[in-house]
């Protein structure tokens, strides 16, 4: 009769099931891939989720410099505060009290050294902002890159818990072989049918 057929073997990879997690970021491997993210509530997380929401207004408030931006307003808001808090004290201890005390100060004359000091603070404030905006670009580089320079040290964190996590599924990984039909080949299949075509001439 014929040769026996062709047969081929066919190996597969069956990953075992990995979790790895710390408190900062888990993995997870199974042979449909790996998947890794961060802890909610983490810095890393918090860092990533903050990135990845205001990188836009960032980028624009990098590339525009203006007064409006959420940074900028609360820097100027905060000096402003704090220059009218300390300049008003200073104003009191310093002139007016003593003054007051020694009766060498009308009430006039006080409410003339209040305005003097609130069109100076103004023009403080002013100047400040007029700093800060020529500033801003640069201060904006620099929260860029730090921003940044956390959010990729992230990444790699989260890539180390990938390689980790798919190192030890692989050790937990099944290996099996198994043998297939090929199907007869063309040679097989006349040497098969040969001794019929032989024994019906034979008859004829």
């Amino acid at each position: 009769m014929g040769s026996s057929s062709n047969k081929s073997n066919v190996s597969s990879t069956v990953y075992g099931t990995t979790t790895t997690s710390n408190p900062y970021a888990y993995s997870r491997t199974d042979n449909s891939g790996t998947i890794a993210g961060f802890q909610d509530g983490t810095a890393l997380n918090s860092v990533y989720n903050f990135v990845n929401k205001n990188i836009d207004s960032l980028l624009n408030e990098y590339l525009k410099p203006n007064l409006n931006s959420v940074s900028n307003r609360a820097k100027i808001q905060a000096y402003a505060d704090t220059l009218a808090g300390q300049s008003r004290k200073s104003l009191e201890n310093n002139i007016i009290n003593p003054l007051s005390n020694r009766n060498m100060l009308r009430s006039s004359q006080a409410q003339d050294l209040y305005k003097n000091l609130v069109n100076q603070n103004v023009s403080s404030v002013s100047n400040f902002a007029n700093e800060l905006l020529s500033n801003s670009q640069a201060e904006t580089s620099k929260i860029l890159s730090n921003l940044l320079n956390y959010y990729m040290q992230g990444a790699n964190y989260l890539t180390n818990m990938q390689n980790h996590s798919l190192k030890a599924s692989s050790g937990n990984a099944i290996k099996t072989t198994s043998t297939g039909n090929g199907g007869e080949s063309a040679a097989d299949i006349v040497n098969d049918i040969l001794p019929a075509i032989i024994a019906a001439a034979a008859v004829v």
